[in-house]
């Protein structure tokens, strides 16, 4: 089945009835069941049941208690299939509206569950399948970003100029790729003591991330990663015979593309070379202490400080209204992209992954540039205001960013604007989407975009336990 078909035969089923008016405008609003029904849903985790029981009841406001049930158990009512696989758990995780598993988004998507792990064994179980499934997958090509549960199909991008293999959705490098598996694995480990996925495939899998990583920091040539598509959308391919625009070997590694998915235009990504940092040391942690293997720890951690140390040295700008700001990109040549992205890794999001402090005033600096209009990518208009990028197009706000400002914020006033332009903003849904314009928030992309949905869930049940007298 083709991604067009895919997403007309599931996007009802997974986002729920959507098409329900949400509104009588001349009266009280209604909130009627979008929700998959209970014998429809994928997955069910008693502790997240218990969640939205708690949330629904304690919290006032009925629009933001139905939104929660909505959006917060979406990756499990639609997009996960588990079961288990040479006697170990295995988790399949699809996006949403396309039936493929990105290394990205299976991570973000299950993340917010992680705290509910201890209270559901079930529920760690399907995260253990996660980071299986993903290990599974890095040892079949680390450089690809997403997969099939077929291991022996070929997709809509079989032609593209690169090696694809079998089982392969898209081979785009994006060093996030290979981030968000640690992160999901290290707190994972830290969460429930449980080291039964990290078996020497998991090692295996650590040690060939360290290899394309520094493959990719291109010091001796221009590594070995090609891509190259036929389309008419420059985002969706590479210049230069498919090896994108080069670099300076300066330490820092290149992401030939954004967690958006889209080419960059400097190879050295900022945000992603900072996720680098934490998840190499992380990693290093981890093969340290369970697989008692020194001397790929040692090499993880010289390879952490090396790109920390270029992180130094390359992605502080001089800007002349906001000081001192961490660029987008850069090449080191000195060439620079002064902008931000709505997909994670972001410069917005850096605090959200652990990659720096939210007081640190170059982050400060940097988040009042992204959230402003000098950023390309910021829009403002009658609906709301938020970050985009070129992927969806021109006035495309991404909730996701709105959701992330949220997240990283420790101003009450911010935390609870947010929250309210969230719920003004679904366009009639009861679900978060990938964009809405920013005019028109029923003038959106994606019905059913699972990483939005669950994200958002997870900022009000943060702000539930931390300030929830903003959830009015």
């Amino acid at each position: 089945m083709n991604r067009r078909t895919f997403i007309q035969n599931s996007a009802l089923v997974g986002a729920g009835a959507f098409m329900h008016p949400l509104f009588s405008f001349a009266g009280a609003p209604d909130f009627p069941i979008v929700r998959v029904a209970e014998g429809e849903r994928n997955f069910r985790s008693e502790a997240i049941e218990n969640a939205i029981k708690e949330f629904k009841k304690k919290v006032d406001s009925k629009e933001l208690g139905w939104l929660f049930e909505n959006c917060f158990p979406n990756t499990l009512d639609t997009t996960v299939t588990f079961g288990m696989k040479e006697g170990k758990p295995d988790t399949y995780i699809i996006t949403g509206d396309i039936d493929a598993m990105w290394l990205r988004d299976s991570t973000a998507q299950v993340w917010p569950y992680m705290e509910f792990v201890q209270k559901d064994k079930k529920l760690q179980q399907l995260i253990a399948g996660v980071i299986n499934r993903q290990t599974f997958y890095i040892l079949k090509d680390p450089y690809a970003n997403a997969f099939y549960d077929d291991p022996a199909k070929r997709g809509e991008w079989a032609t593209d100029a690169t090696d694809m293999k079998p089982g392969v959705h898209e081979r785009k490098w994006e060093i996030d790729s290979l981030c968000y598996p640690i992160r999901l694995a290290y707190h994972y480990w830290k969460n429930t003591g449980d080291t039964a996925p990290f078996d020497k495939q998991w090692e295996s899998a650590v040690k060939s991330i360290l290899t394309v990583f520094k493959d990719q920091q291109r010091k001796d040539d221009a590594g070995e990663y090609r891509f190259q598509r036929t389309t008419p959308h420059a985002t969706d391919t590479l210049p230069l015979k498919g090896m994108g625009y080069p670099v300076k070997p300066v330490g820092l590694i290149s992401s030939a593309f954004r967690p958006s998915d889209d080419a960059t235009v400097f190879p050295f990504l900022i945000p992603s070379n900072f996720f680098a940092v934490v998840s190499l040391k992380q990693a290093a942690t981890m093969m340290e202490e369970i697989r008692k293997d020194q001397t790929t720890a040692k090499a993880l951690r010289d390879l952490s400080n090396e790109v920390e140390g270029a992180l130094k040295q390359y992605a502080v700008v001089e800007h002349p209204e906001y000081g001192k700001i961490y660029a987008y990109e850069v090449d080191g040549f000195g060439g620079r992209l002064l902008m931000d992205d709505a997909n994670i890794p972001s410069l917005l999001s850096l605090p959200y992954l652990d990659a720096v402090p939210v007081s640190d005033p170059i982050y400060q600096n940097t988040r009042n540039f992204v959230w402003s209009l000098d950023n390309p990518f910021f829009f403002k208009g009658k609906a709301a205001e938020g970050i985009g990028g070129p992927h969806v197009g021109m006035d495309m706000i991404w909730p996701m960013s709105i959701t992330m400002k949220g997240l990283t914020s420790t101003d009450k006033q911010e935390i609870k604007n947010c929250i309210q332009t969230l719920k003004a903003t679904h366009g009639g849904t009861g679900f978060m989407h990938e964009s809405f314009h920013k005019d028109d928030p029923k003038n959106f992309s994606r019905a059913w975009f699972a990483w939005a949905n669950t994200l958002f869930g997870e900022f009000l049940w943060k702000t539930y336990q931390e300030h929830p007298e903003l959830l009015v």
